[in-house]
């Protein structure tokens, strides 16, 4: 997608932006229940906890991850802001290089410069993306920079340091994870088919938005956090009840297996959700079970690809798009960690 203006915002479709039903969201939650007590019912022997016990437990990690990601959220949205309505027009292309891969390169690492985790990444990618950013340059900065953060690369090495290459592995893998990602995207024939109806509506309103900046900025926020914070909410809900009713020790079990516990790792990566900048931590108490190969695809994949910020994400890419990136990154992270398992 070539850009032939520095304020240009993906187009808008004829057709207006599909509001979202909350029905769709209370039936999820009926779905959720009744799931609940049919496994109560048919299979007790696969959760040790009483049904009430684990309906807590579930409750409480929704509300930990919703809190833990919430001012990360607050800071990508004013980070959106400063770069929608503060900046220079084109102070961001002035900076970037005129070749394709070039540009994806230079944004894969702009994540370090930004203290910011996966969720606060999303709103800070669409105020690029309403800026003239290309979708596929702004997948490249979304996917790399939870792992190129400053935090995440502090965190890792505090937990691994250099032992067994983890380090090296998860930063090496998730640069070039963006940049193919990146890549493939920047060959879809329509790239505004990637985005959603409702984002090519917002950067229509936000590129037409008149005033003094500091009213746009209040009308930015509001904006953004509209969009951002249902998928939030719901993703931190669905987090939280995936942890409930999938029985944990049933992927511990084959942690031994050089194969198998890769797939385990990476199941568990999409449905725990832990933040970025902390889930190297999480990760150290696998160690002692788990092969070095299972432990980077766990921390390549849960940043990129957990429910919490495939809920964010959705506010912005299309379904479709979105099968693509998971496919990718789960595959690639297959890849490296059987590399690392036989290699290492």
């Amino acid at each position: 997608m070539s850009i032939s203006a520095p304020t240009r915002a993906p187009r808008t479709t004829d057709a207006s932006p599909q509001k979202r039903s909350p029905w769709i969201a209370v039936a999820l939650g009926v779905v959720v229940i009744a799931v609940l007590f049919a496994v109560d019912a048919f299979a007790p022997a696969l959760f040790p906890d009483a049904l009430p016990d684990r309906a807590q437990d579930g409750l409480t990690l929704a509300l930990s991850v919703l809190i833990e990601a919430l001012p990360f959220v607050v800071l990508g949205v004013v980070l959106s802001i400063v770069v929608q309505v503060w900046l220079p027009p084109d102070l961001i292309h002035r900076w970037l290089p005129r070749a394709g891969w070039a540009r994806r390169a230079v944004l894969s690492l702009l994540g370090m410069l930004i203290p910011v985790c996966e969720c606060g990444n999303v709103p800070f990618a669409r105020g690029l993306m309403m800026r003239g950013l290309a979708p596929a340059e702004a997948m490249t900065f979304l996917i790399a920079a939870p792992i190129v953060n400053p935090i995440v690369i502090i965190t890792t090495h505090a937990a691994f340091g250099f032992d067994g290459g983890i380090l090296i592995a998860r930063l090496v893998g998730g640069y070039l994870i963006a940049n193919l990602i990146g890549w493939i995207y920047s060959r879809h024939p329509d790239p505004d088919a990637m985005l959603t109806r409702r984002f090519t509506a917002t950067c229509e309103r936000v590129t037409h938005e008149h005033g003094t900046p500091t009213r746009r900025s209040l009308t930015q926020f509001l904006i953004e956090l509209r969009a951002v914070m249902p998928a939030l909410v719901i993703g931190s809900a669905l987090a939280g009840a995936v942890q409930v009713l999938v029985p944990r020790d049933m992927l511990l079990a084959i942690g031994s297996n050089p194969v198998l516990s890769i797939v385990a790792m990476i199941l568990l990566a999409m449905t725990v959700a832990i933040c970025s900048n902390v889930d190297a931590f999480f990760a150290l108490s696998f160690a002692s079970t788990f092969s070095s190969g299972a432990l980077i695809a766990f921390l390549l994949v849960g940043p990129l690809v957990d429910i919490k910020m495939l809920a964010l994400l959705r506010t912005t890419f299309t379904a479709r798009t979105l099968v693509g990136i998971v496919a990718v990154v789960v595959l690639s992270a297959f890849a490296i960690g059987i590399g690392v398992n036989v290699f290492g």
